[in-house]
């Protein structure tokens, strides 16, 4: 049986991203792994299902020079299913009011979904969502 392991995001900020995503879906970070001769660091950010998040850092990734608000080929978005539409609205409303922008809803969706999208500190795109 395969299932996704992770997911892997460069970041600017190791730290910042590793709190956002412990605080708003619950991940609990690992050890941060240093490796000093490449000047890289990480965490693995595990959820509830078991699934995680690789956050890494080093001083040589340039900035990404997609634009947050556009859609483009490849990776989009994360999405966190919160179990219920008041969930969704709940955490949404809780990162809005803590200054996270919302891109997207709360809204119904064609396929049955209840969801949002926010940014994360970033500026990817993480989409909150409860299936009905």
């Amino acid at each position: 049986m395969t299932r996704i392991h992770h997911v892997a995001l460069w970041t600017l900020d190791l730290e910042r991203l590793k709190v956002f995503y412990e605080i708003y879906f619950g991940g609990r970070a690992g050890a941060k792994y240093v490796n000093a001769a490449k000047k890289y660091e990480s965490y693995f950010v595990e959820f509830y299902s078991g699934t995680a998040i690789e956050i890494m850092q080093r001083p040589d990734i340039p900035q990404s020079r997609n634009s947050i608000d556009a859609q483009f080929i490849g990776y989009i978005h994360l999405s966190f299913a919160v179990g219920s539409p008041g969930e969704v609205d709940r955490l949404t409303e809780r990162l809005t009011g803590d200054g996270y922008r919302l891109v997207d809803g709360p809204r119904r969706t064609g396929d049955g979904y209840y969801e949002s999208v926010v940014l994360d500190p970033d500026g990817n795109r993480v989409e909150i969502n409860a299936a009905e």
